[in-house]
């Protein structure tokens, strides 16, 4: 065993021997507070360390590695492989997963069996082979010792131990005795396991089973030993525990029948099973448990009668703990009269329950003379009722145990054992007792059974061999048991404390400082205690509180209570208690439990041994027990496993490193690593290891003495004498020796295996070619002769028919030229004609025509204007006599209001100043209007004399003069009201002015500070502006970032969403492959025998695998048997592969919704910037508007204040007055503000319509333009026509009036809709930047599982609603196709009868004349092959499972296997069978994933089979009927298309399979590529004699010249050719053949990549001119084969980036920066790995610095990427298939005969 284990770690041991110096860049292991190790890299040399770089090998066997490692590869293995078991050595480490795995079946338990330990993976089962197989073989008695911490598992390793060996070694005859066997667990686990705070069902007792076996090696019986029970959990639970699980089971099954009489209730009214508040254990069902303990108990023997017993017993401690028991004074306590769980308990047991209630608060104490009863304080009473429950619950388990073993014994004798050691690990708490005390004690025992037998004897061996050896030094744990169990130890100290009268805890604790303190190093005191000590234990230091020692120790029960028992009328009772009347001898058997008390019931004259026997305490019962079980296990051959909790808080498949470090420094595995790589854990004697290694000696090593003769060749092989040592009968090796000679044996056999191969195929490929020559020559010769005289026939053949043809064709084309000739010349001149005569005809017309319209046109185009401008002349007119009229009177009700001046005047401040000025211009101008006064007065006169002369000739004017005075005589009165009142208005001259001269300073003041306002407003304006048009253009180039962004992003998530689909689609064609098989070793096993529970030797060979197909019909007939699961699966994968297609969908929608954005977002910049320049419009017009205000007022005014100020002269009423002149200037300057007014009003209406303006501008396109009028105007002839044509003029605009408004309103409708979606668009925009806000604070990780899992989310949500569409819109069309086929029968049938009866006689006769009329055979044929049912398993075998791509296919059109199963679909469509559709479906997909499977290594058959099936595929999207896939149809194929099924969920399973075959192809191609890819891309030198000198002490790797059978990269080309050519030759899409060519690059590049970034040697500059090179060549081979777009040359980036990488200078800071910019598609750890195995291989090259190695990271710190070295090689491309119609017509697709499918038959 131990040369296997040692041949299956050669690699670990050579390394450890290699690395035991370790050099810079290497890698260790450092300490680590969190995870205890971490691993490092030395920056500088450094010796005696123990490196781990080459150790981190994933294997299973640990002999030979030390603590870190250890740890790692556990974790490793239990994390990332799920795998809990793993060998340490001798150890099987097994590592609770908290989790249920399926590993423990019988089909495990039979693939262990036979099998070797080292053969298989680490597992329980494995270990108990070995004891099994040990037993067997050795004759020896076996032990396997399962030790671990409280929730590791030692529970569950132990059953299925014993579970191992009750299936492996039972038999028919006997098969009860392994159901006792196993029945045993379920009642131990019943009384003695509980739920603790660190396990659910943790093992409150130490149990050693020993399984009986015959000499046949068969079960025959077993026994159970167990060790120190928990007998304080009966009575008290911490938080979060519970007592025994039977007491939990009785109270759950309280509501049966059969247990009304022990009046049991809930748990939580008991004392005893309610104190750790947790009753209930999560997963489990008590009332169930109780079953299955009843059960157990009735297979092992124990009838009803007494398992109503125990369970009396049990309800009976139950109810003695809620017997409450209350002080009568300070030292004396009572029990209340009638106490109901007194009363019950005592009618459970039988007792009187006057005599109970007595003892349990009073207590006997003998003296010489006399006897005294002692009442007991209520403390004491309690405690002696607890003592009480536990002796009975102690005396119960002791009972159950030995009846279980009374059913385990059989008469049969035993002729061995195997002992299955099920015992508590090493424990400390914060509070440590007298339990922990007793369980690290045994552990002592155990850990030092443990040394003697991996440490000890192993050197005692060396001893015996006389070998030189030096005793390593390990931790003897001898001194630890001797002050534990020696003479003056502490269990001495403890008894003799309890033998004294006032023997306390403190002084125990003073007798122990006293004894041990200074004379053992191994006892300790605490600084800050005087109640406790310290033990050093070979797993750790433990603190004893020293509290409860005596009391634990001595476990004392009241005598008296005792006989009270035994009194009892309960038979069960007292046979519970009569083992107490037997004295044990300290050598006999100790029953098993140490911790209970012995009592007497002999007569009083045997009182005094029974009181000597009475007097052993529990710390001696326990150690005597214990020295009984290492004897036992002294005398048996140990296995040993250590169990180890992860974590403590019992999570699946979680790692705590502290944890599992502090359990493997605890059970010893690591000192047994420390000590066994240490010395020679190898050996052989001399004639195994001459019998082993002769192949390596020569014939003159050979010597007779096989010692000598080991000695001379060992001295010649292993340099270093060190490494072994000869023994009298054996050599001793360390570790890796023995692997390195297996290297070297293996070699020479392997050299020798090579030379023999060679001879052999050189003899037989020259045989093979002489052969294959003279064949070849014999063919050629014949065929050569042959071909000549075809050849000289066909010149002879083809010249005479060139003559015949050209003749001929002469004389017909000169005959058909001359008919054609003299027809063109017939129908040109007829033609001709008439086209002339047409033209001067539509010339005429046309002349006469235009002379017609001009007079028209004009004598309309003057009508028209005459009338416009008739009309504009009178609307001019009524609109200025309607402005006077209006100014008129409103000067008139002005001249007469003077309050409407002080009106004016108030709240006018600003206007002050202006009436200010205008007072002094009033007063300058008083002259003139006195001088002007008078001469107007002076000119009336004489105008009134000429008007007087002239009257007789002036009469028509003689109203018109009435008229006038009138007018003028009330201007006059008026003029002399206004004089009255401008005296009162001088006299408030003086006044106003002084006030406005003050308020004019003001005033000034106030205007320049608004001046400057204005400025500054100004000024503020131009920045905002200039801010808003800066912050629309940042807004603009920041969306469309945004926009590019998350385009990328949705493309990157679709890419990503594809390649998790199809990899799903892998996993789930990986399960169809497993359920395959497991269904045909299932059939094949049925077929078999099962010979009961036989062991098979492990050499023994089954041909169960080895077997084959008697027929495919055979295959296809199971096929058809399995499709109804088949159908389940597929329904399934229908579901869940839509998704991609959705996926799909959903893209193109959120870019639609993108360019919407983009296009509402320029619509409301325009927007935005039109509303602005509206804005800064309105304000200028308003600030217009303002001061043309200003002006106008301080006109009136001053014009006002003139006319007041003025002398009131004679004759002022006159016309030519100044009064009469200023109300005519007032009049004239309304008029003007008028006008201006109106112009405001246009300007302001003017903006508000530009706005509009393009709202309205398809509005206004649709209106008649006024050129259009005139001409049709132009058209009409008279006044009625006119008349007409103005009503129709009417008419059509009230109709273009409507249309404008309904328009409007259209156009309103959809605004409002376009601003909702806006508002939604917006709402949805906001929402998605939240949510980018919340991802960007979240780390990478965290970020992509959020957006996925929102991705998902709404995805989901979205699928199933269409999903609820889909299946609606599905069920309406099966109805309306259903009905439609229908309705055409009936139509049919009605036609057909219509036709029939509308037949004449004459056309019936008629129709044979016409004989021509039948179809011919290609227009009958409709593209369809037609087939029976039963012929359909023929159809799949020949078409797809016989069918061999270099054979027959070769032959045949691409893609015919498809087209001719299309046609097979469309028949069965065609005759609307849907049972024929699915079923040749389901067939043909089941037949390709099984020829697949089949020849799933050949290339050419999976490239055939893709090609096939993306054809079938396109055939059934091109004739689905969907317009989509009909657009480059033929209107004759489109008559082909699918007409009575819809084979949407069909295509997607199609396409799944396509992707499948696509990976399976990717993968066949990967394995032909791989082996060529390093040899070709970096080992070959394709520039012979670059690379110059080898480094120094580096392996010769590359050669110029490359030898036979290596590749390079001409055979990458050669087989990438190989590739294209055969996927061109099967007809697969050109843009499939694209993606496979992008695979195959990248295969190539990260292939290439990761070999670089781990040989030293392949990282030179002449390296990197190599690869760029050879990646130019494979640039090149794009090229030629037109494959440049394809995307396969950015997978080559990395590759090339590398390459740049090695030759680019690399030593200054500028050299940092240009290699950070250049290598974007390497990772930081990819660049700095190239830079530290940079090699220089000529002088002229140097070493990179570490320096300049930091400056690149410090410069790359901030790139977010993978902390990932290697590529991923196993990564595929997310594969898509884009439609392909094929042109080819159906109708026209002939089958060869060479497919055997004559029986298609074309429809």
């Amino acid at each position: 065993r131990g040369t296997k284990n040692l041949q299956k770690s050669v690699i670990k041991l050579f390394l450890i021997y290699f690395f035991s110096f370790l050099c810079q860049c290497a890698r260790v292991w450092i300490p680590d507070a969190e995870e205890v190790w971490k691993s490092a890299e030395l920056t500088k040399d450094y010796k005696n360390v123990l490196c781990n770089s080459a150790l981190h090998l994933l294997c299973h066997s640990l002999s030979y590695l030390h603590e870190p490692a250890v740890l790692h590869n556990l974790k490793v293995r239990f994390i990332d492989s799920k795998l809990i078991y793993t060998y340490c050595g001798i150890v099987l480490v097994a590592i609770n997963p908290y989790e249920t795995l399926p590993i423990y079946g019988s089909d495990i338990i039979n693939a262990y069996s036979g099998q070797n330990m080292g053969d298989m993976d680490p597992h329980i089962f494995a270990v108990a082979e070995e004891a099994y197989k040990q037993m067997a073989r050795d004759e020896r008695n076996q032990s396997i010792i399962v030790s671990g911490e409280s929730g590791a598992g030692k529970t569950v390793s132990a059953k299925y131990a014993m579970r191992y060996f009750a299936t492996v070694s039972g038999s028919a005859s006997e098969a009860n005795v392994e159901e006792k066997v196993l029945a045993s667990n379920p009642i131990m686990e019943a009384i003695g396991n509980a739920k603790t705070t660190r396990n659910d069902n943790s093992s409150r007792f130490g149990k050693y089973i020993e399984i009986g076996f015959d000499t046949r090696y068969r079960i025959i019986g077993a026994n159970m030993r167990t060790y120190l029970l928990e007998k304080s959990r009966v009575v008290f639970q911490a938080d979060e525990e519970r007592n025994y699980h039977i007491f939990y089971q009785l109270c759950a099954s309280s509501h049966l029948p059969e247990f009304k009489n022990l009046k049991l209730s809930n748990a939580n009214d008991f004392l005893y099973t309610r104190q750790g508040r947790s009753p209930v254990i999560d997963g489990v069902d008590d009332t169930k448990e109780l079953c299955t303990t009843r059960h157990a108990f009735t297979l092992l023997g124990i009838n009803e009668s007494y398992q109503m017993g125990l369970f009396q017993v049990l309800a009976a401690i139950l109810h003695l703990g809620n017997v409450e028991i209350k002080d009568r004074d300070s030292d004396s306590s009572l029990i209340p009269p009638n106490n109901r769980h007194l009363m019950a308990f005592c009618e459970l047991v039988g007792v009187n329950y006057q005599d109970m209630s007595q003892w349990l608060c009073h207590r006997k104490l003998k003296t010489a003379t006399e006897t005294y009863i002692k009442p007991l304080p209520r403390l004491q009473a309690t405690n002696a009722r607890d003592a009480l429950s536990k002796h009975i619950y102690a005396k119960l388990f002791n009972w159950i145990v030995e009846h279980v073993n009374k059913a385990l014994i059989t008469n049969i004798k035993q002729h061995s054992f195997i002992g299955v050691l099920d015992i508590y690990g090493f424990e400390t708490f914060e509070i440590n007792s007298f339990e922990q005390f007793c369980i690290n004690y045994a552990n002592e025992k155990l850990q030092q059974q443990f040394n003697m037998h991996v440490f000890k004897l192993e050197q005692e061996e060396y001893m015996k061999e006389q070998i030189p050896w030096t005793l390593i030094d390990f931790y003897d744990n001898q001194p630890c048991i001797n002050l534990i169990e020696a003479k003056m130890g502490i269990l001495d100290l403890l008894d003799e404390e309890c033998k004294m009268p006032k023997g306390s805890d403190d002084s125990w604790a003073q007798k122990l400082y006293n004894t041990h303190l200074k004379t053992c190093s191994l006892f300790e005191k605490p600084r800050m205690s005087n109640r406790a000590f310290i033990i050093q234990h070979f797993a750790d230091k433990v603190e004893y509180q020293c509290e409860g020692f005596l009391e634990k120790n001595k476990d004392t029960v009241n005598e008296e209570q005792i006989n009270v028992l035994k009194a009892s009328k309960f038979d069960l009772l007292v046979e519970l208690f009569q083992d107490e009347e037997k004295a044990t001898s300290p050598t006999g058997q100790v029953p098993g439990t140490g911790g209970r008390t012995r009592l007497s019931i002999k007569p009083d004259k045997g009182r005094e041994r029974s009181s000597k026997e009475h007097k052993k305490t529990v710390g001696c019962q326990f150690r005597n027990s214990l020295q009984m079980l290492m004897d036992t296990l002294n005398a048996t051959t140990p296995h040993y496993v250590r169990c180890i909790k992860p974590n403590d808080f019992k999570l699946a498949f979680s790692f705590d490193p502290k944890r599992a470090v502090q359990q493997l420094r605890a059970c010893g595995v690591l000192e047994t690593i420390r000590i066994s790589a240490a010395g020679f854990p190898s050996r052989w004697t001399y004639q195994e290891f001459f019998s082993r290694y002769r192949v390596l000696m020569k014939q003159k090593d050979v010597l007779p003495d096989r010692k000598l003769t080991c000695k001379n060749v060992l001295e010649k092989l292993v340099q270093d004498q060190d490494k072994y040592q000869f023994g009298k009968t054996k050599i001793f090796f360390r570790a890796g020796q023995v692997a390195y000679l297996e290297k070297l044996r293996a070699d020479k056999l392997r050299a020798a295996c090579i030379r023999i191969q060679k001879t052999i195929r050189c003899w037989l490929a020259h045989k093979k070619y002489q052969r294959k020559r003279k064949a070849a020559i014999t063919i050629q010769r014949f065929t050569r002769g042959y071909q000549a005289r075809c050849l000289a026939k066909f010149m002879r053949r083809t010249q005479a028919a060139t003559i015949i043809q050209k003749y001929q064709r002469m004389c017909v084309e000169r005959k058909r030229y001359r008919q054609k000739q003299a027809a063109a010349l017939a129908m040109q001149t007829m033609l001709r004609a008439y086209m002339a005569r047409q033209k001067y005809q539509a010339l005429l017309r046309e002349h006469k025509a235009v002379i017609i319209q001009k007079h028209v046109r004009g004598w309309l185009a003057r009508c028209w204007y005459k009338r416009c401008l008739y009309s504009i002349v009178y609307l001019q007119c009524c609109i200025r006599r309607m402005r006077a009229r209006r100014e008129l009177k409103k000067l008139k009700i002005e001249a007469r209001s003077v309050e409407h001046f002080k009106k004016l005047n108030k709240g006018m401040e600003n206007k002050i100043m202006q009436l200010q000025r205008k007072i002094d211009e009033q007063s300058k101008e008083n002259r003139s209007i006195n001088e002007r006064l008078v001469g107007l007065e002076n000119s009336y006169s004489a105008e009134s004399e000429r008007m007087r002369g002239e009257l007789s000739r002036l009469r028509g004017f003689e109203e018109e003069a009435k008229n006038k005075t009138n007018q003028v005589t009330s201007l006059l009165e008026e003029l002399e009201h206004l004089k009255k009142e401008l005296s009162a208005t001088q006299q408030e001259k003086k006044t106003i002015e002084d006030w406005a001269q003050t308020y004019r300073d003001e005033m000034e003041k106030m205007v320049s500070e608004l001046k400057d306002q204005n400025g500054s407003l100004k000024k503020e304006k131009d920045d905002l502006n200039r801010l808003i048009q800066e912050q629309s253009q940042q807004m603009t180039e920041k969306m469309a970032r945004a926009i590019a962004e998350e385009t990328q992003q949705l493309e990157t998530d679709l890419n990503e969403e594809r390649s998790r689909y199809q990899n799903l689609l892998s996993e789930h064609l990986h399960l169809e492959e497993k359920y395959d098989d497991l269904k045909e070793e299932m059939a094949l096993s049925s077929n078999i025998s099962k010979p009961g529970h036989r062991r098979t030797d492990s050499t023994h060979s089954s041909n169960e695998s080895e077997y084959t197909y008697n027929s495919e019909y055979a295959e296809l007939e199971e096929g058809s048997r399995a499709d109804v699961t088949r159908g389940i699966d597929t329904s399934l994968t229908l579901k869940l592969q839509k998704r991609l297609t959705e996926l799909e969908q959903e893209k193109q929608s959120l870019r639609n919704e993108l360019e919407n954005k983009e296009e509402q977002f320029q619509r409301d910049d325009a927007e935005f910037k039109k509303a602005r320049g509206a804005e800064l419009e309105y304000e200028s017009l308003k600030r217009q508007e303002l001061e043309s205000e200003n002006k106008k007022l301080r006109h009136d005014l001053a014009e006002m204040r003139q006319s007041l100020l003025g002398d009131a002269a004679t004759g002022a009423g006159a016309p030519g007055s100044p009064a009469y002149k200023v109300l005519l200037d007032q009049l004239n300057s309304a008029c003007e503000e008028l006008e201006v007014r109106k112009e405001e009003v246009l300007i302001l209406r003017s903006q508000l319509v530009s706005q509009k303006e393009a709202m309205h501008h398809r509005v206004k396109m649709t209106m008649t333009e006024p050129s259009v009028f005139v001409e049709d105007v132009s058209k009409l002839k008279d006044a009625d026509e006119l008349k007409q044509a103005y009503i129709g003029l009417k008419d059509t605009n009230r109709l273009l009036e409507h249309q404008l408004q309904t328009q409007r309103r259209g156009y309103d409708n959809e605004v409002e809709a376009l601003r909702g979606e806006l508002q939604n668009v917006k709402e949805e925009n906001n929402r998605q930047q939240q949510l980018l806000a919340q991802n960007l604070q979240l780390p990478p990780e965290a970020r992509i599982e959020a957006s996925l899992q929102h991705e998902i989310t709404r995805l989901t949500n979205e699928n199933l609603d269409l999903m609820e569409q889909l299946e609606k819109q599905d069920r309406t069309i099966r109805k309306l196709k259903k009905q439609l086929k229908v309705y055409s029968k009936r139509i049919g049938e009605m036609g057909a009868g219509q036709t029939e009866g509308q037949t004449s006689p004459g056309q019936m006769v008629d129709e044979p004349i016409h004989p021509v009329n039948i179809p011919r055979r290609e227009k009958d044929f409709q593209g369809m092959l037609e087939y029976k049912k039963e012929d359909e398993l023929k159809l799949v075998k020949n078409l797809i499972l016989e069918l061999k791509p270099r054979g027959v296919a070769v032959n045949l059109i691409p893609g015919l296997p498809a087209y001719i199963l299309f046609m097979c679909l469309r028949h069965a469509d065609y005759v609307n069978d849907d049972q024929k559709v699915r079923t040749l479906l389901t067939s043909t997909i089941n037949s390709i994933k099984k020829i697949l499977k089949k020849r799933g290594d050949d290339f050419e058959t999976v490239s055939f089979w893709l090609a096939n099936t993306c054809r079938f595929l396109h055939c059934l999207k091109q004739y689905s009927g969907d317009e989509a896939f009909m657009k480059h149809n033929t209107s004759r194929q489109n008559e082909h298309c699918l007409s009575n099924f819809d084979l949407a969920e069909y295509r997607q399973v199609i396409s799944d399979l396509a992707i499948q075959i696509y990976q399976q192809l990717i993968k066949c191609m990967e394995n032909i590529l791989q082996p060529m890819i390093v040899s070709g891309m970096l080992e070959h030198e394709t520039i012979q004699g670059v690379s110059g000198v080898k480094p120094t002490g580096l392996r010769k790797r590359t050669s110029s010249i490359a030898d036979e059978g290596t590749y390079t990269l001409d055979s990458i080309l050669r087989q990438l050719s190989a590739f294209h050519s055969t996927m061109c030759q099967h007809g697969t899409d050109p843009e499939l053949i694209k993606q496979v060519v992008k695979q195959q690059f990248y295969i190539i590049g990260a292939v290439t990549l990761n070999n670089l970034l781990l040989r030293k040697d392949m990282c030179s500059w002449s390296k990197g001119m190599q690869i760029r090179y050879n990646v130019s060549q494979l640039e090149e081979w794009l090229r030629d084969k037109g494959l440049m777009t394809c995307g396969a040359k950015e997978t080559l980036e990395p590759l090339i980036q590398a390459a740049q990488l090695l030759q680019v200078k690399k030593k200054t800071d500028e050299d940092a920066e240009a290699i950070c910019s250049m290598c974007l598609a390497l990772t930081t750890a990819q660049i700095v790995k190239v830079l530290n195995l940079y090699t220089p291989v000529n002088e002229f090259e140097e070493r990179v610095s570490i320096a300049f190695i930091r400056t690149i990271q410090t410069r790359l710190r901030d790139r977010c990427e993978s902390p990932q070295l290697l590529m991923d090689t196993k990564m595929i491309y997310p594969v898509t298939f884009p439609f392909s119609p094929s042109s080819l017509a159906l109708e026209t697709i002939q089958i060869p005969s060479s497919l055997n499918l004559g029986f298609l038959t074309r429809v």
